[in-house]
């Protein structure tokens, strides 16, 4: 196959994944303004395509500015995005923030620095989403990012829980989209590959060998090759839950089950 039919075969699976998405969780409605956040790295690239795909071919109007977040790590190339942007003629704004000086202060060496990071780029990114007038914030996650943040929380949180594909936050009033849902970072991958973006390599935490998402990750890579398929499996499950199967009383009533009393159902 050459490289053109490669890439349209490879963009056609992100297409039908993002659709599925984003059709399944009614996440883009007439007249969002919907902010984009990219950061440089292969997902965050391919979301961004993704939007402006549909904006062009979709059936609902809607608008979009790209962020990207400048955390102040040594030697980002700054020039890169912008470059990029202005070539596809899109409107972007940069917010600076050295959020890197201040994790490293506060985080110990050796320690895994994405959960304080994560926190600050977040509420930046809210108050970002402010400024700029738009109702949602696009996230590049993917399924094998879903899957990864649910074993990470039964392993290491003892809860169930994993990334939802669309949420509101806690003060109500900007709804976080990540319309990579349904998409496996294998086929990002492959995608990205293709489509040659000018990848920014994260210096903070991609520098860290020993997270806890990384072994997850490589717990999660050897099931499939001893067990394949496991991942479509496990990303069904999500999808799949049985509340009274499980042992949370806030989620099903077990405190007032009992036999049903309707003699008509009766045999």
């Amino acid at each position: 196959m050459n490289k053109k039919k490669e890439l349209l075969a490879a963009k056609k699976k992100i297409i039908s994944a993002t659709s599925k998405a984003i059709n399944d969780f009614s996440m883009i409605e007439k007249n969002d303004q919907i902010m984009i956040c990219v950061s440089g790295g292969k997902d965050s690239y391919t979301m961004l395509d993704m939007f402006i795909h549909f904006q062009k071919y979709g059936e609902t109007n809607f608008d979009f500015v790209v962020v990207n977040m400048d955390q102040k790590q040594p030697d980002f190339p700054v020039d890169v995005l912008p470059k990029y942007l202005n070539k596809l003629n899109l409107n972007f704004k940069i917010i600076e923030k050295d959020t890197y000086r201040i994790v490293k202060e506060k985080i110990p060496a050796g320690k895994t620095m994405c959960s304080l990071c994560s926190r600050l780029r977040r509420g930046s990114l809210y108050d970002c989403a402010r400024e700029l007038g738009c109702n949602k914030i696009a996230l590049g996650h993917h399924m094998d990012d879903i899957i990864e943040t649910y074993f990470l929380n039964l392993f290491f949180s003892g809860k169930m829980e994993a990334m939802p594909p669309k949420y509101l936050i806690d003060k109500g009033d900007l709804m976080v989209l990540r319309p990579l849902s349904f998409c496996k970072e294998s086929d990002i991958e492959t995608y990205s590959r293709l489509m040659e973006f000018p990848i920014i390599p994260c210096n903070l935490c991609g520098s860290q060998t020993n997270l806890q998402r990384q072994k997850i990750k490589n717990l999660i890579k050897e099931w499939e090759i001893s067990y394949p398929n496991r991942k479509a499996i496990i990303f069904r499950s999500l999808q799949n839950v049985s509340p009274s199967h499980l042992l949370d009383r806030n989620i099903y009533n077990f405190q007032n089950l009992g036999p049903v009393e309707d003699s008509n159902l009766l045999v």
